[in-house]
């Protein structure tokens, strides 16, 4: 869901920093509009690179899945220090994880946190196959299968398993979202405190592989501009 003064030919972000999870939000969704319309800004000069060779000032922070069709720099259009990444296959979530949020929340002054998820996920796939068919994979990746079951399991309450398997995938990958983002705050004091503070909010967020376009589904209110 794009705000309402979004334009694909918006200006790419790194020129004024957001310092509001509102700010921060409208500049992905105009990042994200040049990149699904293909008006991408080509980010990345020579005195972009002097800029940032003595420090950082990222606007957002992207808890991601790993998949390469998915990288977060691309998908919202972003130029070089404007978002620090962090991703697992799955958006999946250990300390390292919660350890880099902090660091990005607490010492880098991140106004946004956005939990970004996409169809087609591996991970979920992985985890469906486990619960459903009881194909469970060997080594780490049964880590990773393990983490994701949980918010499967929650879509699944109070409704019938829908008949396409395409369709029950974007209801529990959905959900699987909101369960990271929740996971997030319930998780890192440092994280929440921000949060109640007003000086950070999470929201969740879904890739559309086929379109490039990217919408809310957790946090709305939270990155209101009214």
């Amino acid at each position: 869901m794009l705000p309402p003064s979004v334009r694909p030919d918006s200006p790419p972000p790194s020129a004024g920093r957001p310092s509001t999870p509102a700010q921060a939000w409208t500049a992905l969704a105009e990042g994200n509009e040049r990149f699904a319309v293909e008006r991408s800004s080509g980010a990345g000069s020579a005195s972009r690179r002097a800029e940032l060779v003595t420090e950082q000032r990222p606007f957002a922070l992207v808890v991601g899945c790993s998949d390469s069709r998915v990288p977060a720099e691309f998908v919202f259009d972003a130029d070089l220090g404007d978002l620090f990444v962090v991703r697992t296959a799955g958006h999946v979530v250990d300390a390292a994880v919660l350890g880099s949020v902090e660091y990005g929340v607490e010492v880098l002054g991140v106004p946004l946190v956005v939990v970004l998820g996409h169809e087609r996920c591996g991970a979920v796939a992985a985890a469906l196959d486990a619960l459903d068919g009881g194909s469970v994979p060997g080594g780490y990746v049964r880590d990773i299968v393990e983490r994701v079951a949980p918010s499967i399991l929650v879509a699944r309450q109070g409704r019938a398993r829908d008949d396409d398997p395409a369709a029950e995938a974007a209801i529990v990958g959905a959900s699987h979202v909101r369960a990271t983002a929740s996971l997030l705050s319930e998780r890192s004091a440092v994280l929440s405190r921000a949060v109640a503070e007003g000086r950070a909010a999470v929201v969740g967020a879904a890739y559309e592989l086929a379109t490039g376009r990217v919408s809310l589904l957790e946090g709305a209110d939270a990155v209101s501009a009214s």
